[in-house]
């Protein structure tokens, strides 16, 4: 995929940090990311990639402005190199700026798909580019007729989808997009990411699934406790020699083309273990 478009998305040293009050007075700061910098260019898909808790999630959120309330943020952030303060942010949140969330419960269940397509618009133009949309991602006139209970899993993963695209963003963020899918509704899901793409829009992809986001993407950043580890082209996956860290080296021998028949390849072992908790105290 050609990925020299101008950068839609640059990330500057964020850091989220969330404060927690014991008994009494007593108070604990949680640093849930850490001095993370990345950029995301028009025709290209960024994976972030980690485990549960890593941060993933809430670099999301921060991008989107819908972090919690006692959550605390420094960093900049620019989209198409302007400061994305809230200002500008209520401007392309929505439009140009899209999140396509972790839970199908952002469906409203008691409207219609085509409904929540169109944002319930209803004048023809607006209808036609929702049959449009549907068709493209493999759904009928059917589909935009029912309520989210009466689609499968992966018919409501792509009316999530339907509904981000619908306003041609510069930028779509993908939060954990396929978990519960069958591998192949997964791998199709991802293929529609791959389009967006090619149409012009960056996508920044968030999943704990290393195997499935380099079926498409262009970069991989590794995130571990909150702090960006590695950042490596995702050709690189292919032979281990070519990445730097120890953790990052253990997902890709975590995958299970990579895995060794003796079993010693199966897992991370107990010494990178050690050295993450050592180098990180996570």
């Amino acid at each position: 995929m050609d990925t020299s478009g101008k950068v839609i998305l640059e990330v500057r040293k964020l850091s989220v940090a969330f404060e927690q009050y014991g008994r009494g007075l007593k108070r604990k700061v949680i640093h849930a990311v850490e001095d993370l910098s990345l950029t995301v260019s028009e025709r290209e898909i960024v994976a972030v990639v980690g485990s549960s808790g890593s941060g993933k999630s809430l670099l999301a959120h921060a991008i989107m402005g819908i972090l919690p309330y006692n959550a605390a943020m420094n960093g900049e952030l620019l989209f198409e190199g302007r400061m994305l303060d809230g200002e500008l942010l209520r401007q392309v949140r929505g439009k140009e700026l899209v999140l396509v969330p972790q839970s199908v419960s952002y469906l409203d269940p008691l409207m219609k798909a085509g409904r929540q397509v169109t944002k319930g618009r209803k004048d023809e133009e607006s209808r036609k580019r929702c049959r449009d949309i549907l068709s493209r991602y493999g759904l009928d006139k059917e589909a935009e007729g029912k309520y989210p209970f009466q689609l499968s899993g992966g018919m409501t993963r792509r009316i999530l989808i339907s509904t981000a695209v619908i306003e041609q963003p510069r930028l779509v963020i993908a939060d954990e997009p396929t978990p519960g899918l069958h591998p192949e509704a997964a791998r199709r899901v991802m293929e529609h990411f791959k389009e967006i793409a090619k149409g012009g829009a960056g996508v920044l992809l968030i999943t704990h699934d290393l195997e499935l986001a380099l079926l498409t993407a262009d970069r991989v950043v590794v995130l571990y406790g909150g702090r960006a580890i590695e950042e490596a082209q995702a050709a690189a996956f292919s032979d281990e020699s070519q990445l730097k860290h120890p953790y990052t080296k253990a997902l890709c021998r975590s995958m299970p083309q990579n895995w060794d028949p003796s079993g010693d390849r199966l897992c991370v072992s107990g010494e990178i273990l050690a050295y993450m908790r050592k180098e990180y105290g996570r």
